[in-house]
């Protein structure tokens, strides 16, 4: 079937694209657990989410199903072999500093805004334009093709768990929720705590360290912290230390005097955990402030352990530096910061490691670095790495199609990110972010490239059918 234009028939329906995509960003699908019920665990609105793509599919004559309201797939075809498509509808916190709703898919120059837009609504509605189409146009295929909907992608992927110890696992398939073009090699993600046991006692210090806060996810930059110090009395110059700190580090953020305690607050740049160099961690920003003043001892403690991991994003502070050629370099990303002078405190770090990294032998390595300072290892996951071999036919197949769609050489790359693929006995990220263009999930001011989605969809619409017929 050379002879279908998969571009032109997704512009023919480019309108109805745009507005299922809009429906779709305009559910704020948060993980809440606090207001999770029997029938929403993870939160309303994620439960909305997966509904909204699950009755797309049930309108456009798919077969759908909800598996526990955890995930869900929609399905065409018939046939023993499964190809699998897996996207998710989820989003992380919107963050601060939108200029714009990040909620409202509004369209701008181009381009559409919302949390999610690029990270992975966008590129599930293409995914999902890619199997309509090829659906709608009749065409022959051997095998059943199924987009399966998380919504725990973000958080700890209790989504695909679930799925997938209820419903088969594909033959083969691919993710589109990563770079084009091909992404046949990803790192393990490893998420831990350090901890800092509560200690008794104060020592005579100016301040005294009440609350520290920053973060919210293990896999983002924080882009705000904050402190509470308890002081005897105010002092209007200490203020002006900060407020000059700030301006010479080119930071937004506040200090004040409230209640017998003095407030600093730094706004920082957010980024994909995957490779914190691409962000300005407000957390390790504050702390390196805090260094310089005169702290009680548990303050200072926890200030010190912060302030190791400033701009330090390789490894270097457990000694576990390493690098492979298939996948790069090893990264630590600091991503929760909290401190309680009635509880301790805790670091949440994600590491991505390369796939030839003995992740037993460095986390022997982590516990005997935190020993010697007195901090304790808590809640250690560890998703493997995955990949797939250059000749596979599943490779070779997404290549061509690539090259057929753009004209462009389809490279094979290795990302620190942690995609759906790991998720699949066999399967690889494929898009839907094109080489060269900027890199904004997880950040403020969201958005996708309309064009650039148009792209994908007649990218994945003829993946789907070369894998499928």
């Amino acid at each position: 079937m050379s002879s279908v234009n998969w571009l032109e028939e997704v512009l023919k329906r480019k309108d109805d694209f745009i507005s299922d995509l809009q429906g779709l960003l305009r559910i704020k699908s948060v993980l809440d657990e606090e207001n999770a019920k029997e029938d929403a665990p993870l939160g309303q609105g994620l439960k909305d989410a997966l509904q909204y793509m699950l009755d797309l599919g049930e309108k456009d004559g798919f077969t759908s199903k909800n598996v526990g309201n955890l995930a869900g797939h929609v399905e065409m075809g018939e046939g023993k072999e499964l190809v699998g498509i897996l996207g998710h509808v989820d989003v992380v916190p919107e963050g601060d500093g939108w200029s714009i709703d990040p909620y409202g898919g509004e369209v701008k120059d181009g381009k559409i805004y919302a949390r999610g837009s690029s990270d992975d609504k966008g590129p599930t509605i293409a995914a999902y334009y890619g199997m309509k189409i090829v659906d709608e146009l009749g065409l022959p295929l051997s095998k059943r093709v199924r987009l399966i909907i998380g919504t725990d992608e973000e958080s700890d992927w209790r989504c695909v768990d679930h799925y997938f110890k209820h419903e088969e696992m594909p033959t083969t398939g691919f993710v589109p929720d990563a770079d084009f073009p091909i992404i046949f090699a990803e790192k393990g993600i490893s998420d831990y705590d350090l901890v800092q046991p509560f200690q008794e006692g104060k020592s005579n210090a100016k301040y005294e360290m009440v609350s520290f806060q920053s973060g919210r996810r293990y896999n983002m930059v924080p882009d705000y912290a904050k402190v509470h110090l308890k002081v005897d009395e105010a002092d209007t110059a200490e203020i002006q230390n900060y407020l000059a700190y700030l301006k010479e580090m080119k930071f937004e953020g506040d200090a004040n005097f409230v209640d017998s305690e003095l407030v600093l607050t730094l706004v920082g740049k957010s980024a994909h955990g995957a490779e914190p160099r691409n962000g300005k961690n407000a957390g390790t920003f504050l702390a390196e402030y805090l260094k310089t003043l005169d702290l009680d001892d548990a303050g200072v403690k926890y200030v010190d352990t912060v302030s190791e991991f400033h701009e330090k994003s390789r490894g270097e502070v457990f000694g576990i530096e390493y690098a492979d050629e298939e996948s790069g370099e090893l990264t630590i990303n600091v991503g929760v910061m909290s401190f309680s002078k009635k509880e301790g405190g805790r670091i949440g770090l994600n590491m991505r490691y390369p796939v030839t990294f003995d992740i037993g032998e460095g986390k022997k390595k982590i516990e005997a670095t935190i020993e010697e300072k007195g901090l304790q290892l808590e809640n250690f996951t560890d998703s493997k790495p995955t990949y797939v071999k250059k000749d596979d036919p599943l490779i070779k197949t997404l290549q061509k199609v690539y090259e057929e769609q753009t004209g462009e050489k389809a490279d094979l790359l290795a990302i620190g990110g942690g995609t759906y693929s790991r998720a699949l006995d066999k399967g690889v990220a494929f898009g839907a972010m094109f080489p060269g263009r900027e890199d904004v999930m997880h950040q403020k001011d969201e958005y996708a490239i309309i064009e650039d989605l148009f792209k994908a969809s007649a990218i994945y619409a003829q993946a789907i059918y070369e894998l499928a017929k």
